[in-house]
C-alpha cells in the first residue's frame, strides 16, 4: 500500500459576487505540476436563491464524489467510501478521531452557506511533506494538530514573523 502524505481539507467561501473563470484551478494545477501537491478531489457547492444546494460540475466525470460522500449529498463509489475511512482514521490506525474536519463537520458547513454563495472543497496530499511525516511517524511520533492560521490570529506576531522572512538563516536561524 501507498502511504499518503498529508492529508488537507481546505474550504473557500465565494460570496455572490465572485467570478469563476478558472484562476484557482489553473493555480490549482500548477502546484500539483510542480508536485508540491496532489489534487485528490474537489467539490464546488452553490446555494440557490431557493435554498436548494446544488453542485456545479467542473473538470471530469467522477470528480466530487469522495467529498459529495463526506458532506453526505450522495453515497459516492464504494471505493470511495473504503478511501474516507483511511484518510480519517487516526494517525496510528486505531480510528479515533485525532484532530480535524468530521464529516459531520463538513455536513454543516454546505447546509450554512446563505442563499447566492457558494464554496468550493479542496481535498488534497502535501507531497512535500510526505518524507517529514514518514519520519515522525518512523520516529514514534504523530501529527496531533495542524491548521491555516487567520491574519487576525497572525496580527500579534506579524512584526517578528517579517524579521524571521527577512533574516538569510531560515527557520532554524539562532538568531
Amino acid at each position: 500500500m501507498t502511504t499518503l502524505g498529508p492529508v488537507q481539507l481546505v474550504t473557500f467561501g465565494f460570496g455572490p459576487d465572485a467570478t469563476f473563470e478558472g484562476r484557482v484551478l489553473e493555480e490549482l494545477a500548477t502546484l500539483e505540476r510542480s508536485g508540491q501537491i496532489r489534487v485528490l478531489d474537489v467539490l464546488f457547492l452553490r446555494k440557490t436563491t431557493d435554498g436548494d444546494v446544488e453542485t456545479l460540475d467542473y473538470r471530469s466525470e467522477g470528480t466530487g464524489e469522495t467529498l459529495a460522500a463526506l458532506l453526505g449529498l450522495g453515497p459516492g463509489p464504494a471505493e470511495a467510501a473504503g478511501a474516507q475511512e483511511s484518510v480519517l482514521a487516526g494517525a496510528d490506525g486505531s480510528g479515533a478521531r485525532q484532530f480535524g474536519f468530521t464529516p459531520d463537520d463538513l455536513k454543516t458547513l454546505s447546509e450554512e452557506l446563505l442563499p447566492g454563495t457558494a464554496a468550493g472543497f479542496l481535498l488534497l496530499e502535501h507531497l512535500w511533506a510526505k518524507k517529514l511525516l514518514e519520519a515522525v511517524r518512523e520516529t514514534g511520533g504523530r501529527p496531533l494538530a495542524e491548521g491555516f492560521l487567520t491574519a487576525e490570529a497572525l496580527a500579534p506576531v506579524e512584526a517578528e514573523l517579517r524579521a524571521v522572512m527577512g533574516s538569510t538563516g531560515g527557520p532554524a536561524d539562532p538568531r
